[in-house]
């Protein structure tokens, strides 16, 4: 990947780290610091892809789906990224915003688990 292109996708990422929503801040803010010894990255940039969140040990994605993921062409494009994630070794596990505002911690702790598995 050309390198221009690598430095656009990471700028990018710092910019997402600004803007999470909702649901990303909620279970960022029970992530962050490493819990239970599970490093988790926020707004990881791989290839052309931003992942909401990412553990590097494990090679997990976690996306936090919101309802635009329903829309338009957006699910041929998730089915696409997953596919690419994939092909890198990473797995890529997808979570309903919904079920992260309505338990956080519960979302939070799954993750966790899942990561240690």
């Amino acid at each position: 990947m050309p390198r221009k292109r690598i430095e656009r996708n990471v700028e990018r990422a710092r910019n997402l780290r600004d803007k999470l929503s909702l649901p990303e801040t909620l279970l960022w803010r029970l992530l962050k610091g490493s819990p239970d010894g599970i490093h988790l990255r926020s707004q990881h940039s791989i290839g052309d892809y931003v992942l909401d969140f990412y553990c590097a040990k494990a090679k997990i994605a976690f996306e936090i789906d919101g309802i635009a993921h329903g829309m338009g062409d957006r699910s041929e494009r998730d089915m696409a990224r997953d596919a690419w994630l994939r092909g890198q070794g990473i797995e890529v596990v997808r979570i309903p915003a919904s079920e992260v505002l309505k338990s956080p911690e519960d979302v939070a702790e799954s993750i966790v688990r899942y990561c240690k598995r």
